[in-house]
């Protein structure tokens, strides 16, 4: 038997159901599901750095599992001393067992570790029940080593759902545990 990760399953076994019940779902299919996980890193220092890429894209495969891909300037800014093509961060796309290991970890071990931690904002939907988060220290991460970090970086977490609403993605990640800010 395959490896099933524990918050796939989870899901499942009670979100599924539970949200078929709330929103009166008659075919499973309909229920919404995340699709995958986008963790984004602006490496801008990486401009006039090299280094600095080299390390933000190692955290970030150490964060995500995975080799993120190297995202670079489209047009060239005078002002910023960029160049088109030149690289300006790194990204990751997790689907299937990778992304639910990371939400797994995200909302079990990470957020717990952020300090003065009251909850993420329930404002922070697209509109098509698609969810944002923002990271403000890599160092909250349990993979990353914080002697070798050589500056704290922040980082943007997108969960994407097959949610049509706000409100049915938002029943969809409460239930699945994040912790929401009773705003």
């Amino acid at each position: 038997m395959a490896y099933v990760p524990r918050m796939l399953e989870f899901y499942r076994t009670q979100v599924a159901e539970q949200l078929r019940k709330e929103f009166g779902y008659t075919n499973l299919m309909q229920v919404p599901r995340v699709v995958k996980v986008t963790v984004n890193m602006g490496l801008g220092e990486a401009v006039s750095n090299a280094s600095a890429l080299e390390n933000g894209v190692g955290e970030l495969t150490l964060i995500a599992g995975q080799k993120p891909v190297v995202t670079r300037a489209r047009k060239s800014i005078a002002n910023f001393k960029l160049r088109a093509g030149m690289p300006v961060g790194a990204m990751v796309t997790l689907r299937g067992v990778k992304m639910w290991d990371f939400l797994d970890r995200l909302l079990n071990v990470v957020l717990p570790r952020v300090r003065d931690f009251r909850g993420v904002s329930q404002k922070a939907f697209d509109g098509r029940g698609n969810f944002s988060l923002g990271i403000r220290d890599q160092l909250i991460f349990p993979e990353i080593d914080v002697d070798k970090v050589d500056k704290p970086r922040g980082m943007g977490v997108v969960i994407s759902t097959t949610a049509k609403t706000d409100e049915e993605g938002r029943a969809l990640l409460r239930l699945l545990g994040v912790p929401f800010r009773a705003n």
